[in-house]
């Protein structure tokens, strides 16, 4: 049985755009995250204070901390094809094959 890479892959010139992004996003997500430690720390009795829905501050953030990064994935992904296809011409041909 032959072994090969599914697709040749060359040297990536958006390499430099994507790891920015990446720490940027991750800078954000950590502040983020970042907000609810200081709060359960600080004054965790905010954390059961119901906010929206019949929901506590503690349920509504660690939904939006998952919706968040969920958005976050989305969004690189988005950002970084097409700066591949910008940086990268012709490295989508053979993408589906």
């Amino acid at each position: 049985m032959l072994h090969e890479p599914a697709r040749q892959s060359g040297s990536d010139h958006a390499a430099d755009y994507k790891s920015r992004l990446g720490v940027v996003m991750f800078i954000l997500y950590a502040l983020f995250y970042g907000g609810f430690v200081f709060i359960n720390l600080y004054n965790p009795a905010l954390m059961g204070r119901t906010v929206a829905w019949g929901m506590n501050l503690a349920t509504i953030y660690g939904f939006a901390l998952i919706l968040v990064a969920l958005v976050q994935a989305l969004i690189y992904d988005l950002m970084c094809r097409r700066r591949e296809a910008e940086f990268n011409p012709g490295s989508e041909k053979g993408a589906a094959n």
